[in-house]
């Protein structure tokens, strides 16, 4: 197994696997991920906290330097994780709760006048359930910007100008779409980018129950390997916003952990073997990223980067869409009241 050895100022040595990183677009595994590998519970470079309502549990992280930026492979800015079992639940009073939650995170993300002009973006591909939860969002957003000219000042209620575009993938359209993006931003100049994508997380117990948003833009495609021209504000001149909701999973990744719960289960512990953290406590034997390395070598080359999702993803997209969708119409559209914005979705 190739290793590099990094130092972190403040830190012993810490042993970095070359290419074995769990496959994880949310910053709060990262974090987990860290804190794990360096040994400590603060990371140098990384503020975090929690907080928590009824239904969810929020998780505010923020990288402030190039330290915490190497520790969680993040850059500087700041992730905010909504994590919320019953985020599917199709319970008006629940989904309503999280999306009440959603909005005022967001605003606490950004500071927008009430005239600004913001652009939705729904990345993805609409015509793989799994990454199609951008279309569906857009599809639900509320869209403004070709009235709000010709709406009385005293009629606006709080009502912002915005626009919405899903532009699709590199297949089907032949563009980047970053390309894209970037086209329509020079033509409009909003003020406030939205990008919504489907993300690819290190747990299964995360997909279709986690939302994360941060400040820092995306790279479409990097949870699952196949990274393009980046969506931020240094691409495109303007603040751009990253929502996300994890809907697939790397398959090594569940074979690793139903190796745990197994070993757990038997109460397997070798000779001499060090404990580590579990799914669900500490384990024995292998430490994780080692042994998802060796599981990649022996099963890649028949099963490939396969990359796993739910069978009822169909369902998953639907509600998270729409406690998403909710949550935009309530941040963007202040003065709208909570039966509106559920009405327009219903």
């Amino acid at each position: 197994m190739k290793i590099k050895r990094e130092t972190m100022k403040g830190n012993k040595d810490v042993l970095w696997p070359d290419f074995n990183t769990p496959r994880t677009d949310l910053a709060v595994e990262a974090r987990d991920i860290a804190t794990r590998r360096l040994g400590v519970q603060e990371i140098p470079g990384v503020i975090s906290e929690t907080a928590s309502t009824k239904h969810t549990t929020i998780s505010r992280v923020k990288v402030i330097n190039e330290q915490g930026e190497r520790a969680l492979g993040k850059v500087q800015g700041n992730y905010v994780t909504i994590e919320s079992p019953d985020l599917t639940s199709q319970s008006r009073d629940v989904q309503q709760e999280i999306a009440q939650v959603f909005a005022q995170e967001f605003n606490g993300l950004v500071h927008l006048a009430g005239n600004a002009t913001v652009m939705c973006c729904g990345l993805g591909n609409w015509q793989a359930t799994p990454d199609a939860l951008g279309p569906r969002v857009v599809e639900k957003i509320m869209i403004t910007r070709h009235l709000y000219g010709m709406t009385p000042k005293e009629l606006r209620g709080g009502m912002r100008p915005v626009c919405a575009i899903a532009p699709g993938v590199l297949g089907i359209t032949g563009m980047e779409t970053g390309e894209v993006i970037q086209g329509i931003v020079n033509m409009i100049r909003p003020d406030l980018v939205v990008v919504i994508d489907a993300l690819a997380a290190r747990s299964t117990n995360r997909v279709g129950t986690t939302i994360q948003m941060g400040d820092t833009g995306i790279s479409p495609g990097s949870g699952v390997g196949n990274r393009r021209i980046g969506i931020t504000r240094q691409t495109l001149g303007v603040p751009v916003v990253a929502i996300g909701v994890p809907t697939v999973v790397d398959a090594i990744t569940i074979a690793s952990d139903a190796m745990d719960l197994l070993s757990e289960m038997q109460g397997a512990k070798p000779a001499g073997a060090v404990p580590y953290p579990g799914p669900g406590g500490p384990a024995y034997g292998v430490p994780s990223e080692q042994k998802q390395y060796l599981m990649r070598q022996l099963l890649q080359p028949y099963m490939g980067d396969l990359i796993v999702t739910p069978k009822e993803i169909d369902d998953i997209i639907e509600e998270v869409s729409r406690v998403v969708a909710a949550g935009l119409n309530a941040a963007l559209h202040p003065n709208m009241d909570w039966d509106r914005v559920l009405e327009y979705l219903s």
